[in-house]
C-alpha cells in the first residue's frame, strides 16, 4: 500500500467512446475502480496488468489535467482531474502498481475466490500419458513410445518432462540429435490422427548455417516419424492396428509427407546467416517442404498496434462529435483497419492450417511443423490443425486440454509475449507549464518506441490463435460446444493475471515457482457451473461430427471468409467490417519442395523484394554492400555424403559436423569496399569455409560501420572536388556536357569495368559524343587495368596523400610523362573507388594544332612547417617534367 499516493479522488470525469460522466476514482492494490455517480451504471474495473499505455496529457484550456488510458482489451478512456496534483498522484500510483519486478507480485498470487470454486482440478486436468493414450499411442499403434529423457528438464529446458517419440529411436540417438535443433527442441509427437494414424509433429529450426551442417541422427528421427504408420505390420502389431495401417496405405497411395516451415523465405535465409536455417531436402527423403510465409512476432505486434490506433482515433472522433448525429459510415476508419494487415495475417494462418489438415486427413500423411524456435507460429498451426482434425478439441473440456498441451506444456512464452511485468516506458508524461512542453512530449514518445529497452518480445500470438478459432467457429456455428464468449473470457484473463495459468514461459518455470500450489487455474473458474452455462453454444450439434458423416467430423477453414472479431474490439460488425468486407489475399505457400535445387533458400531464388527488406537487418552485413538491384546471394548445393547412422566422433557431444567443400568462384563485380576486394554478397555466395567465418566475424565486430564512415568521408571529399572543378573550369574550354548536372553519380549508376561507356544504359547517355580513347605508345606495354574504350576517371587514390603503392619494374615514372591541357572530362567519369593505381603509364594525350607546348615554371619550394605533402590540385595545369613535381609518387591527373 506504500505505492498508493492517493486512494480516492472525487469529482473525476471519465470520458470513453464519446460519453463523459462524473464519478469517484478508487485505487486498490490490484484494480483501478471508477464508480459512476449515476444510478444503474456498472462500475469500471481495470486490473493493472490490463493497462498497456498511460499518457499524462498537458492541461486543457479550461485547466483540466487529463490522463489517457489504453488497455489490452481494446478499451480507451480518459480521466479528467480538476487538480494537477491529483492527476500526478494517480499517474505515479498506477505506474508503481503496474510495473512489477517479479511474477509473484501479480494479482494471481493474492487472488482468493469467494466463495471457493466447486472444483480444484484445473492444474491436473491434462496429463500427457492420458491424452496421448486417448489418441491411440500404445493401443492403436506401437510406432510411438513415451520417454523420460527430459524428466529433469536438462535435455530441453522449454519442453515438457514427458515426450512421445518414434519407438525405433533410442534415447542415445536423441542425445546426438538434440544439438542440431534450435533451443534443443527436437521433433516430437503432438497429435496422432484417429482416422489413419497420420501425425502432427513439431520442432524448432535446424542449425544448418552457411556451411550446410547436417545431422544423420536428426534425419533418421524425421524418417522414423514419416514411416511410423508402417510399423503396424511388425509381428507384435495388433489386428486393429494392421487394419488401420491398410486403411492408411489406401489413402496414402499418393501420400506426401510434409515439412512445414511457417516462415517467409527471406526470414529463413536471414537465419541461415545466423547459423540456423531450414532443412536441405536432399537429405530428408520421402517428404517435401513448404514455406507458409507467416510473419514474425514483430510484424504481428505492429499490425495489432495499427488496429489499436484506428480504434483510438475513432473514439477521439466520436468525442469531438459531441452528441450530434453520427455519420452513416461510423467513426471507425475501415481503410486504416484494412491497411493494418491483421486480416491478411489471420488468412495466412488459416491457409497453412488448411494445408496441414488436407495433408493429414485426406493424404493420410505426416506433417512436421516448425518456425524459428518452435513456440509461436508452430503452436498456432499445430493447435489450429487439431481443432479442425479432432472433434474432441471443439468440446468445452477438449479446448482446455489442447491449450494445456500445445501451448502451456510445449513452452509458449506467455510471460514475455503478454508483457505481464509491464515497463515504465509505457507511462508517458508530458511536461506542463513550459514553452518546450510539446517538443519534450514528442521526444518522450519517440524514446518510448525507439529505446533499446522497449518491450520487443511482446506479441499477440495467443490472441491471434483465439481469433482464428473464432473465424472457424463463425464459419461452422453448430460444430463447437463453446461460444464466442468463452474465447473472450480466455482472452481477458490472458492479460488480467488473475489466474496462474498464463504467467510463465514453460512447464519448468511453473513447477519451480509452485504455481499449482499458490495460484488458481483459469479452468476451475471457467468450469464453475454458472460461468459454464453462459459459455455453452446452444446450437451445438454433436451428431454432425459422426466419423461416418460426409466430412467425418473434420473441418476445412475457408480462408476467403475472414472478418474482424468485432465483439472482441467492442464494436459493431458494420463499424469494423462494413456490409462487404473484402479480405486481403493471403500469402500463397511456397512448395512442395523435394530437393535443394527447388528450395528458394538453397538455390538463391527467394523473392528479391522480400530479401531486400530482410537481409539488411543482419548485423553482420554492412549496408553499402547491398542494393535492391543486386542479385540474391546463392548458396551452392552441397555434395551428397554417404554418412552412416552413428556419431561422427566419439569425443563429440553431438553429431553435427561442418561439411568441407570447395567454394564456388564468385562472379566478378565491383566491390563497395574498393578494388580487388570481394563484396559480402560474393563471399556469402561462395559457400562455407574458414574465410567465410572470418569474414562474418569481422563484419559483426563493427567493420561495416567503419567502412560506411570512410565511404561517407570520401564521398564528401569528391563532392568538394566536383564543386572546385566546376568553378575553376574556363567557360571557353570545350567541355562535354554532363548529364548529371554537376552531381556525382552513385556507384550503382556507373558502368562496370571493361564495358563500353555508351552501353551502360540510356540514362548515362551524353548529348555530345563520348571522348575518344587516348592512344598508348607502342613502346610502352599496355597494363591490363587500363580502360581502353572509356575515358579515364579521376582516381580517389590520387587525391589521397596517405595512399601508397609500389610501381612495377616496367612502369614509366609519372615524372616523365608529357601532359597538355585538354577538355575537362565529364563529371560522370568520377569514381570514388577507381582501382587504377597511381603509377599508371602516362599516355600521349591528344592536342590541337593551335596549342603550343610551353616551358613550365619551376615548382614552389616545399613548406617546411608541414610534414605531410600538399594534395595535388584538382585544377588541370601543365605538369613539370622534373621529379619534384610529384613528391608523393601518386601520378598525375
Amino acid at each position: 500500500m506504500d505505492k498508493i499516493r492517493v486512494a480516492k479522488v472525487e469529482g473525476v470525469r471519465c470520458s470513453t467512446k464519446g460519453n463523459t460522466a462524473t464519478g469517484v476514482l478508487h485505487l486498490t492494490a490490484h484494480h483501478l475502480i471508477f464508480k459512476y455517480d449515476a444510478e444503474g451504471v456498472d462500475e469500471l474495473w481495470i486490473a493493472y496488468p490490463l493497462i498497456s499505455l498511460v499518457t499524462r496529457m498537458p492541461h486543457t484550456l479550461s485547466g483540466v489535467a487529463p490522463l489517457a488510458f489504453r488497455c489490452r482489451t481494446f478499451d480507451h478512456f480518459t480521466l479528467l482531474f480538476d487538480k494537477d496534483t491529483d492527476a500526478l498522484d494517480v499517474f505515479e500510483s498506477v505506474k508503481e502498481l503496474t510495473v512489477v519486478t517479479s511474477v509473484t507480485q501479480l494479482y494471481a498470487y493474492f487472488y482468493k475466490p469467494s466463495p471457493s470454486l466447486p472444483t480444484n482440478e484445473g492444474w491436473g486436468m491434462y496429463t500427457p500419458r492420458d491424452e496421448f493414450t486417448r489418441m491411440g499411442v500404445g493401443s492403436r499403434t506401437k510406432a510411438w513410445r513415451f520417454t523420460d529423457i527430459n524428466k529433469d528438464y536438462n535435455f530441453c529446458s522449454t519442453y515438457p518432462a514427458k515426450l512421445v517419440i518414434p519407438a525405433k529411436i533410442s534415447d542415445a540417438t536423441l542425445q546426438y540429435a538434440v544439438k542440431y535443433r534450435s533451443k534443443s527442441r527436437i521433433p516430437v509427437l503432438a497429435y496422432l490422427h484417429w482416422a489413419n494414424l497420420g501425425t502432427l509433429t513439431r520442432s524448432s529450426q535446424p542449425m544448418v548455417g552457411l556451411t550446410n551442417n547436417r545431422s544423420i541422427q536428426d534425419e533418421k528421427l524425421v524418417e522414423a516419424i514419416f514411416q511410423s504408420h508402417l510399423l503396424a505390420e511388425s509381428p507384435y502389431a495388433t489386428p486393429e492396428s494392421r487394419a488401420k495401417s491398410a486403411h492408411a496405405r489406401i489413402y496414402g497411395a499418393t501420400a506426401t509427407n510434409m515439412i512445414i516451415d511457417a516462415r517467409p523465405t527471406a526470414n529463413a535465409m536471414v537465419m541461415v546467416a545466423k547459423g540456423a536455417g531450414t532443412e536441405n531436402m536432399d537429405y530428408y527423403k520421402d517428404c517435401k517442404k513448404a514455406y507458409l510465409g507467416i510473419d514474425n512476432i514483430h510484424v504481428m505486434r505492429d499490425s495489432l498496434n495499427k488496429v489499436f490506433d484506428a480504434l483510438r482515433e475513432a473514439d477521439a472522433a466520436a468525442q469531438a462529435f459531441d452528441g450530434a448525429t453520427p455519420p452513416e459510415h461510423g467513426f471507425v476508419d475501415r481503410q486504416a483497419l484494412r491497411k493494418s494487415g491483421w486480416i491478411k495475417h489471420l488468412a495466412n494462418l488459416l491457409e497453412g492450417t488448411a494445408m496441414i489438415v488436407q495433408n493429414v486427413h485426406v493424404n493420410a500423411s505426416h506433417v512436421l511443423i516448425h518456425c524459428s524456435d518452435g513456440w509461436d507460429r508452430t503452436s498456432q498451426l499445430s493447435a489450429l490443425a487439431q481443432i479442425c482434425l479432432d472433434p474432441f478439441y471443439r468440446t468445452y473440456r477438449g479446448f482446455q486440454i489442447l491449450v494445456e498441451k500445445d501451448w502451456l506444456s510445449f513452452g509458449h512464452k506467455f510471460l514475455d509475449r503478454c508483457g505481464h511485468l509491464s515497463s515504465e516506458k509505457l507511462f508517458v508524461s508530458a511536461p506542463t507549464g513550459d514553452a518546450e512542453g510539446p517538443q519534450a512530449f514528442l521526444a518522450s514518445v519517440q524514446n518510448r518506441f525507439g529505446g533499446p529497452a522497449h518491450l520487443k518480445e511482446t506479441s499477440p500470438v495467443f490472441h491471434q490463435y483465439l481469433e482464428c478459432i473464432r473465424q472457424i467457429q463463425r464459419q461452422n456455428p453448430t460444430r463447437f460446444e463453446y461460444n464466442a464468449r468463452y474465447l473472450e473470457r480466455v482472452h481477458y484473463h490472458l492479460y488480467s493475471c488473475q489466474f496462474g495459468t498464463f504467467l510463465y514461459n514453460n512447464e519448468r518455470e511453473r513447477r519451480e515457482a509452485g504455481a499449482a500450489e499458490q495460484t488458481v487455474s483459469i479452468w476451475d473458474w471457467l468450469n464453475e457451473p454458472e460461468e459454464k452455462e453462459r459459455n455453452l453454444n446452444p446450437d451445438y450439434d454433436k451428431s454432425a461430427d459422426d466419423p461416418k458423416g460426409a466430412d467425418m467430423g473434420v473441418l476445412m477453414p475457408n480462408t476467403k471468409d475472414v472478418r474482424f472479431w468485432h465483439e472482441l474490439y467492442g464494436r459493431t460488425d458494420d463499424d469494423m467490417n462494413g456490409r462487404i468486407m473484402l479480405a486481403e489475399p493471403s500469402v500463397a505457400p511456397i512448395g512442395p519442395i523435394d530437393n535443394a535445387e527447388d528450395d528458394p533458400i538453397l538455390s538463391g531464388t527467394a523473392p528479391a523484394a522480400s530479401l531486400a527488406q530482410s537481409v539488411p537487418t543482419i548485423s553482420a552485413l554492412p549496408s553499402p554492400a547491398l542494393s535492391t538491384s543486386a542479385s540474391v546471394p546463392v548458396l551452392p548445393s552441397p555434395p551428397i555424403r554417404q554418412d552412416s547412422f552413428r556419431p561422427y566422433n566419439t569425443s563429440s557431444a553431438f553429431s553435427m559436423r561442418t561439411q568441407s567443400r570447395t567454394p564456388e568462384p564468385a562472379s566478378t563485380s565491383t566491390s563497395a569496399s574498393g578494388s580487388g576486394a570481394a563484396s559480402p554478397a560474393a563471399v556469402y555466395a561462395a559457400g562455407g569455409s574458414a574465410a567465410v567465418k572470418s569474414m562474418w566475424g569481422a563484419f559483426s565486430s563493427g567493420a561495416g560501420a567503419v567502412f560506411s564512415a570512410a565511404q561517407d568521408a570520401y564521398s564528401g571529399a569528391t563532392k568538394e572536388l566536383n564543386n572546385r572543378l566546376a568553378v575553376a573550369t574556363p567557360s571557353s574550354r570545350e567541355v562535354s556536357p554532363s548529364p548529371s548536372n554537376g552531381e556525382l553519380r552513385g556507384r550503382d549508376e556507373l558502368p562496370a569495368w571493361g564495358t563500353e561507356w555508351a552501353d551502360s544504359g540510356s540514362r548515362h547517355a551524353s548529348p555530345s559524343p563520348a571522348p575518344a580513347p587516348v592512344p598508348v605508345p607502342a613502346s610502352l606495354p599496355t597494363p591490363t587495368f587500363v580502360r581502353a574504350t572509356a575515358p579515364r576517371s579521376i582516381s580517389a587514390i590520387a587525391s589521397n596523400p596517405w595512399a601508397t603503392s609500389t610501381p612495377p619494374a616496367n612502369a614509366v615514372p609519372a615524372s616523365k610523362s608529357v601532359f597538355v591541357p585538354r577538355a575537362q572530362p565529364s563529371l560522370e567519369n568520377l569514381s570514388l573507388h577507381d582501382p587504377t593505381p597511381s603509377w599508371r603509364p602516362s599516355p600521349t594525350p591528344l592536342r590541337r594544332e593551335s596549342e603550343q607546348e610551353a616551358p613550365l615554371p619551376p615548382p614552389p619550394p616545399p613548406d617546411k612547417d608541414i610534414e605531410k605533402p600538399a594534395v595535388v590540385s584538382p585544377i588541370p595545369v601543365p605538369v613539370q617534367s622534373s621529379q619534384a613535381s610529384d613528391p608523393l609518387g601518386v601520378g598525375l591527373l
